[in-house]
């Protein structure tokens, strides 16, 4: 690339930058940090969503600023975050703090030198080193293929992600069945429940953006394997879920839903709003999705029938041995990191110690007494200025991108029903183990995003295809045959490395 081309390429980016990033605040995004005890300004690039817009005057920065005497300039993507990313690293010119909500595009940045190492900036951050004693596998899940950790681990928030089965009580009751302990009793259940409501598929869910087959990551840990690589700390050894034996009779049980009608046969392509019909209409009996699910129906339907309930189900074993449990999905993987041409990165990474702290942590969660919580017979609650935590983001600011790393989640099921608070308590009795993906280096994600997807792109289109009746179960070991054809094996070999890799890994 010659002077003239390199130059016309900054000059693009760096006007890029200026036309898609605003900023919010009208002060300058470099910290006057003095050593005199004045305030403090950082530049921040962080997310706003339709849901909660961002505004400057939430009560989040008001809190954060008395707390830590630091002022925040926030900058907004105006297209996607990764995108702007990427053009904030290329052009050289970061704002302080970045939102990263893709944690291989933050090791990939921080090993290329963009980022900061926050374990090198531990003496500025007390709070985050007690922390990381406490949640020594959360911390170490952040770290990248060098040991190093380029952006802020979370605990609490992940809450809101929490996946299990739930299922219409009130049908089931009214009809004089109970709810399934395994699949062979939701499988006979639902053969009952058709027959009853033949209009209906009581096996109902709903695709993700990323996947047609999300719906195994949840079932997958009911027949005690997974649906991706993943490694055993029974045996010390990296698994692959998908082509285990224990995956295949998960996907006998798929097969005999959709043959006899007991899930939708347009499955592949039903989305959110679809799914939430086929159970607000008596359709869809049985299903895994986020907790919070049972509020959001029980609050609507029961406006016409006070006897509608979606309730908590305890997970149903894959097969006789195998432990009731739901995937782990109780994880958020974004967090904040610290620009290296930052001038005030000692500053900075005191700033976000903070958000360690208990009181950063009580601020992040709760806000402020009196104005967003309440104290009643010596137990928090939010007022009942807000329907929800979505109200409560977008009036309050708490909650939202950047303003937490560690989080009460007490301060958000307070918003919830008493019904909804004890599901929560229940589903803890049936979690599974934490499944991370351990960090790549540059050479390992090339083979990853090659060797890798090909085995996923003809793990899914053999697995679709089996559950729709195109390929015979009878082929399964042809399926895996293919899958080691393909470099199942090299994928392996690159997991165990890495998994090795992380676990000789110390936090220091």
């Amino acid at each position: 690339m010659n002077r003239r081309w390199r130059a016309l390429t900054v000059l693009s980016i760096v006007a890029a930058l200026a036309a898609g990033c605003t900023n919010q605040t009208g002060v300058s995004p470099q910290g006057n940090d003095t050593g005199t005890g004045q305030k403090k300004t950082f530049s921040m690039l962080t997310e706003s969503t339709t849901n909660w817009p961002y505004s400057k005057d939430w009560l989040i920065w008001k809190l954060l600023e008395d707390k830590t005497g630091v002022k925040l300039n926030v900058q907004l993507p105006s297209g996607k975050m990764e995108d702007a990313i990427n053009l904030y690293v290329a052009s050289g010119n970061m704002p302080d703090i970045l939102y990263v909500q893709n944690k291989t595009q933050a090791d990939k940045f921080g090993q290329q030198g963009a980022f900061v190492n926050l374990l090198d900036y531990l003496d500025q951050m007390p709070n985050f080193k007690k922390w990381i004693a406490k949640y020594p596998d959360i911390a170490k899940s952040q770290l990248a293929a060098d040991g190093k950790m380029y952006v802020t681990p979370n605990e609490g928030f992940g809450e809101t992600n929490r996946t299990i089965w739930m299922y219409r009580e009130d049908i089931l009751k009214k009809n004089g069945l109970t709810a399934p302990n395994n699949y062979e009793e939701l499988y006979e259940t639902s053969k009952k429940l058709k027959q009853l409501y033949p209009d209906s598929y009581p096996f109902v869910f709903r695709v993700s953006n990323s996947s047609k087959l999300q719906i195994l990551k949840y079932m997958s840990a009911n027949f005690d394997t997974y649906d991706d690589y993943y490694y055993d700390n029974k045996t010390k050894q990296v698994r692959y879920g998908p082509t285990e034996d224990n995956y295949k009779k998960m996907i006998e049980y798929m097969v005999k839903f959709a043959k006899e009608g007991l899930m939708p046969p347009d499955w592949l392509t039903t989305e959110t709003k679809q799914w939430q019909d086929l159970i607000s209409t008596n359709r869809g009996f049985f299903t895994a999705d986020y907790i919070g699910r049972v509020d959001f129906y029980n609050t609507i339907m029961r406006k016409e029938n006070p006897q509608f309930n979606f309730a908590f189900m305890p997970p149903p074993a894959g097969f006789a041995g195998a432990k009731q449990q739901n995937a782990y999905t109780q994880f958020v993987e974004g967090g904040m990191s610290i620009a290296a041409n930052s001038t005030n990165i000692k500053g900075v990474a005191k700033y976000l110690d903070f958000y360690y702290s208990e009181e950063g942590r009580d601020i992040s969660s709760w806000g402020k007494e009196g104005e967003t919580y309440v104290v009643e017979n010596g137990k928090k609650k939010m007022k009942s200025d807000f329907v929800d935590v979505t109200d409560l983001r977008k009036k309050t600011g708490l909650a939202s991108f950047g303003t937490y790393t560690w989080i009460d989640f007490d301060a958000h099921l307070s918003l919830s029903s008493p019904e909804q608070q004890a599901v929560f308590k229940e589903a803890k009795k049936y979690d599974s183990e934490l499944k991370f993906k351990p960090p790549f280096t540059d050479k390992e994600l090339e083979i990853v995003s090659t060797v890798g997807k090909a085995l996923e792109k003809d793990r899914d289109e053999t697995i679709i295809k089996m559950i729709l009746g195109d390929i015979s179960m009878a082929d399964w070991d042809k399926y895996v045959a293919n899958q080691k054809k393909l470099g199942l094996q090299q994928m392996l070999d690159i997991y165990k490395t890495a998994y090795e890799r992380l676990n000789n890994t110390s936090l220091k």
